[in-house]
């Protein structure tokens, strides 16, 4: 009967076969992750930069041209609008000019928006009311302040609180839930809080004319008191004297 002639290798692994198996994952995960550094390397162009080209203040137009013909993409990340520069025009981008990356990559643009942005500047649920109305000087003008406005002109009224009367915004009143520019003229009329004392001044000043008055009287009875009563003289007119009888004969 003729045997079959094993080789080293049938030998090892029949031997070791826990050993072998382990030996053979190594290799194959080796070789996997010396694949994915092959295809990092060709999709993520690692070790090649280019430098991003300044488009801040171009048309949208010109702006996306040039980072094409660079070889960027765009996209539009958000519009804004500012009134010291012409609609549809870049703003800001990021990355920032002269900066380093990758090449191919999306480069984001802010844009000058053709129309201001409209805000709500009292969201509640009453469109008959006035806008903020009710609200203190400092709540109303921090909210003011947070949707953007930057043309607030403040007119203070008599009233007994510093709490806002109503807000006209380029001579109309906003009542709550209306949308209004950003770039509007905002007038704010508040209360002063001196109606409280001006009343009570009011009443001092009517209390001490009062007083004044009739002190005055008091004064000019008293004056009348002292005044000695003027002396009446009465002559007593002397009685006539009997005429004599006068006889007749």
């Amino acid at each position: 009967m003729l045997k079959k002639s094993k080789t080293g290798s049938d030998g090892f692994i029949s031997r070791h076969p826990v050993l072998a198996n382990f030996i053979v994952i190594v290799l194959v995960a080796f070789l996997g992750i010396w694949i994915v550094y092959l295809c990092l390397q060709l999709f993520t162009k690692h070790g090649s930069s280019d430098v991003v080209p300044s488009v801040e203040n171009m048309s949208y137009t010109q702006a996306v041209m040039k980072l094409h013909d660079n070889g960027f993409r765009v996209d539009i990340r958000d519009s804004i609008y500012k009134e010291d520069m012409k609609p549809g025009f870049v703003v800001e981008q990021f990355p920032r000019p002269g900066a380093h990356v990758k090449p191919g990559r999306k480069i984001f643009l802010y844009i000058n928006a053709v129309h201001p942005k409209e805000v709500v500047i009292d969201d509640d649920n009453n469109p008959r009311e006035d806008a903020l109305r009710g609200f203190s000087f400092r709540q109303g003008m921090a909210r003011l302040e947070e949707l953007g406005f930057k043309n607030v002109r403040v007119v203070k009224i008599l009233g007994d609180n510093d709490c806002i009367v109503k807000i006209i915004a380029n001579g109309k009143v906003v009542k709550k839930r209306d949308k209004t520019p950003v770039n509007a003229r905002l007038v704010v009329e508040v209360y002063d809080g001196r109606l409280g004392s001006l009343r009570d001044s009011l009443q001092n000043a009517e209390y001490l004319q009062y007083a004044t008055e009739e002190l005055a009287s008091q004064q000019e009875e008293e004056i009348r008191d002292e005044e000695p009563e003027p002396q009446q003289r009465i002559e007593d007119d002397p009685e006539p004297d009997d005429p004599e009888p006068v006889f007749v004969q």
